[in-house]
């Protein structure tokens, strides 16, 4: 069920670049022919902040958010967890905080009736729909993971990011390099 969510989030996020693209490429055939396509930076817009949005959760769980941890990286395991969990939790936090304001927004534009300003007006609360939905999918990929470190199990993202890195991995992964280059050389 995660694994769809995140999936979903994904794909949807790739929907709205392929809609730019349509946009751009319908704006471009317009031209040719003399004709526009109203509102196509606005929408362009709206579908950029969509598919932003919408990929945070799943880039997230692929590892492909990037992380600073040079330092956290070579602690040993016993304090790599704990600390990794202040961490998520922090970002959990923020996020919960984020989430509920992206809410908040789109409730607030529905309830004044805003429209969007351009060619074509459309009720504002139609493009912010996503920006809600995309945060509170990342809101719980961060939850998801602080719930994997706080059992012991390596969240997801780490296992992507092949960041599973104590000492004594560096060191293995280290021996293991210099093997397969040695090997090479006298190949």
């Amino acid at each position: 069920m995660k694994r769809a969510l995140y999936l979903l989030s994904g794909g949807l996020s790739g929907f709205f670049i392929v809609l730019i693209m349509l946009i751009i490429l319908a704006q471009i055939i317009g031209r040719m022919f003399g004709f526009i396509v109203p509102s196509a930076g606005d929408f362009s817009g709206y579908a950029l902040a969509a598919s932003t949005f919408f990929g945070l959760a799943y880039t997230f769980r692929e590892g492909g958010h990037i992380r600073v941890n040079l330092a956290i990286q070579r602690l040993p395991r016993a304090i790599q967890q704990p600390l990794e969990s202040i961490v998520l939790t922090l970002a959990l936090i923020l996020l919960c905080f984020c989430s509920y304001y992206c809410a908040y927004m789109v409730w607030e534009s529905y309830d004044f009736e805003e429209v969007t300003h351009g060619y074509i007006p459309i009720p504002l609360w139609i493009p912010q729909v996503p920006l809600a939905l995309g945060m509170g999918a990342f809101t719980l990929a961060v939850l998801d993971s602080l719930l994997d470190n706080i059992r012991g199990i390596t969240p997801h993202f780490k296992q992507r990011e092949g960041e599973d890195a104590s000492p004594e991995k560096v060191q293995a992964t280290d021996t293991h390099k210099s093997t397969l280059t040695n090997n090479q050389e006298g190949v």
